[in-house]
């Protein structure tokens, strides 16, 4: 319908089918049968034609006072939608894991959005894994594997669990020198579902009997407890770097690989498999994605 009315504004303006076509390049027939269609469409005339001249009727002449405004709103929004693609705009809502939420996420967001003035982020922290269609979630930030064909998952950072302790605590009752040492010593665990379990990985998979076993739903959870002496904690490396470097906790047993999962894993940007991917999501996940790199 917007090339019918595109047409008969042509007309109204130019005074002339003849003239009309110049303007789009098509020969008039083509705009006598698209206005024709607009009419019958509208159950009105339009035009009263001859063979020397076009002339609005009554109706024309008010359709017309309306359908300047059609085709002057439709560029208006033809316009927002180009303005949306190259720059990006609106809101950004973000759902990510409490702990990389917190100790990498976080951290990157006011420098990105210093960097794009123009939109407006909101960040939810949740262990539950979030519905980014029905929740309007636009970037989810999870570990694991992608299940679900119709996303995709940008990857961000390998997880590499790695067991930690404080030098007090290990100075108090000993430092493991294998992993069956372990079974003497408090662990702290993730109690994320199918995460609490600790495995050792090598040529094969094997999991690991522990002692005193202290649990709970988050990594910074177990951060704040082996910070405090509580016990050895397997953690990823991304949430202790710090620590680490400043020597507040000890990497234990690091010649070993191990996982809460039975498998290595990693932490990925997810987001819906479109056509065309917003510029809000594209911006977003190239800029945590370097600013990851290049801390981590």
């Amino acid at each position: 319908m917007m090339k019918r009315i595109a047409y008969f504004n042509a007309v109204m303006e130019e005074h002339s089918i003849t003239e009309a076509s110049r303007r789009f390049d098509v020969q008039p027939s083509s705009v006598s049968r698209q206005i024709a269609s607009l009419e019958e469409e509208l159950g009105v005339r339009l035009l009263n034609r001859n063979t020397r001249q076009v002339s609005p009727t009554e109706a024309g002449l008010r359709f017309y006072s309306y359908s300047r405004q059609i085709l002057s709103d439709l560029d208006e929004a033809k316009r927002a939608v180009s303005d949306l693609q190259l720059e990006p705009q609106g809101t950004l809502k973000i759902s990510s894991s409490v702990g990389f939420g917190e100790t990498v996420i976080l951290p990157l967001v006011p420098q990105f959005m210093a960097s794009y003035p123009k939109l407006n982020i909101t960040v939810e922290l949740t262990e539950r894994v979030v519905e980014l269609i029905t929740e309007g979630v636009d970037v989810a930030i999870r570990s694991g594997k992608l299940a679900d064909s119709s996303l995709i998952a940008r990857l961000l950072l390998l997880n590499n669990f790695i067991i930690c302790a404080s030098p007090t605590y290990l100075r108090q009752v000993g430092t493991p020198e294998e992993p069956a040492d372990l079974a003497g010593h408090t662990c702290i665990k993730y109690g994320y579902a199918g995460w609490s379990n600790w495995f050792q990985i090598s040529d094969k998979i094997e999991r690991l009997s522990l002692g005193d076993t202290l649990e709970t739903n988050s990594v910074n959870g177990q951060k704040q407890l082996i910070l405090n002496d509580g016990g050895c904690a397997l953690i990823p490396q991304w949430a202790v770097r710090k620590e680490l470097k400043a020597g507040e906790l000890v990497h234990v047993l690091p010649e070993h690989t191990f996982s809460p999962h039975g498998q290595e894993t990693s932490t990925y940007a997810i987001y819906l498999k479109r056509e065309l991917i917003s510029p809000k999501i594209k911006v977003f996940t190239d800029f945590i994605t370097k600013h990851i790199k290049a801390i981590y």
